[in-house]
């Protein structure tokens, strides 16, 4: 029986065993990802220079946009890189880390979007004590109330897989490490740690799923004492958030909540919640909000100006 101790490496999978179709794919990856890349720090580029971005929404979308950058970076340079080669390989070391940031990032982001959802009710819920109730102090302690909350996460699902024994095979069926995969390659009873593993991510998407759900529903029945002009302000601001939350928590669900077994359909899943959520959370959050794209244009005019005066 092999253990963690003398295997050195796995080979991942990947999409295709065909090079053109894998070039094809690095091609394509590698796109989005500049594409993330450039469109979440440009964000996060607009806030911090913006005299005028500076309510709570802006303070939390700055972080998101930060955490997005960092969660694609966990699985798609290596994606890119390995499409070019033959042998596709990570040590056992780099394949726990993987998992340890992947989980850390993802959950740090379901705290910050449901973080998030609780300013907007407090928002439009109580307008005349927002500004008391979300203050410097308390957004501060939220945010790092959701860091602290995804490392706890990651920590205890990194402590349940750091300790197995691998034996048998050392293919890897995904193209990057997570918990599911990682366990079929176990030679040991993983049924507790499978069950743990799901108490785990299923207690937070589940309580977090609750909360946005509860804000939402709170909201909603508190517009119909609104003007039809606060109505329709707050329900775009609102429709932003959710269309991130569905993005990101209907694949998360659809992997993370069930028993541990894997699907075919688990490498195009997978693509949704680390690459088309941080690609489409700069272009919901910018295209539908009228002060972010305004900032933007007013930073991409000081920019030319300043070019212009050298």
């Amino acid at each position: 029986m092999a253990t963690t101790s003398n295997v050195t490496e796995i080979t991942l999978s990947g999409f295709s065993q065909n090079r053109d179709v894998q070039k094809i794919i690095s091609v394509i990856f590698l796109l989005l990802y500049t594409a993330i890349v450039l469109g979440n720090g440009f964000i996060v580029v607009t806030i911090v220079a913006s005299k005028g971005l500076t309510s709570p929404m802006y303070f939390f979308l700055n972080y998101l946009s930060f955490v997005e950058i960092c969660y694609c970076s966990v699985t798609a340079p290596k994606l890119i890189v390995d499409s070019f080669i033959e042998r596709k390989v990570i040590s056992v070391k780099g394949c726990i880390a993987q998992i340890f940031f992947l989980h850390f990032f993802g959950g740090t982001e379901i705290f910050l979007l449901t973080v998030m959802a609780y300013d907007r009710y407090v928002a439009i819920c109580k307008p005349l004590h927002y500004p008391v109730v979300m203050n410097r102090h308390v957004c501060g302690f939220l945010v790092g109330a959701a860091w602290g909350g995804g490392l706890l996460h990651s920590v205890g699902q990194t402590f349940l897989i750091f300790q197995l024994p691998f034996c048998g095979s050392k293919v890897l069926d995904h193209y990057f490490c997570d918990v599911h995969p990682v366990l079929k390659m176990a030679c040991s009873d993983t049924f507790l740690i499978g069950v743990l593993v799901i108490a785990n991510g299923g207690s937070i998407s589940v309580v977090s799923f609750v909360v946005l759900l509860a804000s939402y529903v709170v909201i909603l029945h508190s517009l119909r004492s609104q003007t039809s002009e606060g109505r329709r302000k707050a329900l775009s601001t609102c429709a932003s958030h959710v269309a991130v939350v569905g993005l990101f928590f209907i694949p998360c669900s659809f992997v993370y909540m069930r028993p541990c077994v894997t699907f075919p359909a688990d490498k195009i899943v997978a693509v949704f919640y680390t690459v088309v959520t941080p690609l489409l959370n700069p272009v919901i959050y910018s295209f539908r909000n009228a002060e972010v794209k305004s900032a933007m244009k007013k930073l991409m005019g000081r920019k030319v100006v300043g070019r212009r005066s050298r």
